[in-house]
């Protein structure tokens, strides 16, 4: 992959974290273990936390899972640090087997000795993140601007790197245009990324605020708040107009629509006229538009 922005010295990233960490850096501190790319074990008080670490959550249960995990059949996985002066060590990768090592009460942890630079180090604990599953929205959002903040790269550039399409990198970068606030309800997940990107579509922040707030309030679906937004951006054709028609809706027709949907088990609305009108009926899925074409034709 060629860029423009990359300094020559950087390899291209996408080959896993050992083939971005040099093993071996003629001006760095010498390290034998390193050296023969074997790990060593390493006392866990010894380690830092990465400052580059873009993670600010992580789920206790889990982290319990894995410490009891660690005392029964250890540390599957080496972490990877690097050495920092005054025979102490910074991870770059590997941040909740170090945790739950910790909790294991283990005294050491076994880890690969990598000598990078704090640019390589940021990288690569910014894209070792990225390739995770486990991370919220707003944490991959921020990882991904900070790798464009920091190293320049493009939205394709990042997507090559982290294994992931540059559709999926340009969403995540737009929840930052989200307030604060509803960023911050986005990371306790009381919305998802389904909500925020709905959210999205209304430009002014303080409308995102207040739908937020409501969607929150309600406990929406991401597809009601979809429609809740699309009622804002157009006014006329909200629900609460087709609801002020509903309470004007004659009892008798009223009945009958409720008894088609409980016949058809689908959202059913007649739209009457002094005897002439239509029926609207909607279908979530395509299994219940085949059933609702089988019960027309008389075969269910």
């Amino acid at each position: 992959m060629q860029t423009t922005t990359e300094a020559p010295k950087r390899k291209a990233l996408g080959k896993g974290l050992e083939s971005l960490l040099p093993r071996v850096q003629a001006a760095a501190e010498p390290a034998p273990a390193a050296e023969t790319g074997k790990p060593r074990e390493i006392p866990v008080g010894d380690i830092d936390r990465s400052p580059y670490q873009t993670r600010t959550r992580f789920d206790e249960a889990q982290l319990d899972e894995l410490a009891a995990s660690i005392v029964a059949t250890g540390v599957v996985q080496p972490i990877i640090v690097r050495p920092l002066p005054g025979n102490r060590f910074q991870l770059i990768a590997g941040e909740r087997r170090w945790l739950a090592s910790q909790r294991a009460d283990k005294a050491t942890i076994p880890a690969f000795v990598r000598h990078a630079s704090d640019e390589q180090a940021m990288e690569m604990t910014l894209v070792e993140n990225l390739q995770r599953s486990d991370l919220n929205p707003m944490e991959q959002a921020r990882a991904y601007e900070r790798l464009s903040r920091e190293f320049q790269l493009t939205q394709e550039q990042m997507a090559k790197r982290t294994g992931k399409d540059r559709a999926s990198v340009s969403n995540f970068l737009r929840l930052l245009r989200l307030p604060a606030e509803v960023q911050s309800q986005v990371e306790a997940g009381t919305l998802t990324f389904g909500h925020a990107r709905a959210l999205l579509a209304l430009e002014d922040a303080e409308a995102i605020l207040r739908a937020a707030r409501k969607v929150a309030a309600l406990s929406l679906s991401v597809r009601q708040t979809e429609s809740h937004v699309q009622g804002i951006l157009n006014p006329e054709s909200q629900p609460a107009k087709s609801e002020q028609k509903e309470k004007k809706q004659d009892p008798n027709v009223r009945e009958v629509q409720t008894q088609l949907q409980q016949a058809l088990g689908m959202k059913v609305r007649i739209e009457d006229r002094r005897g002439r009108g239509r029926i609207i009926i909607e279908y979530a899925r395509l299994e219940e538009f085949d059933r609702l074409l089988e019960m027309l034709q008389g075969k269910a």
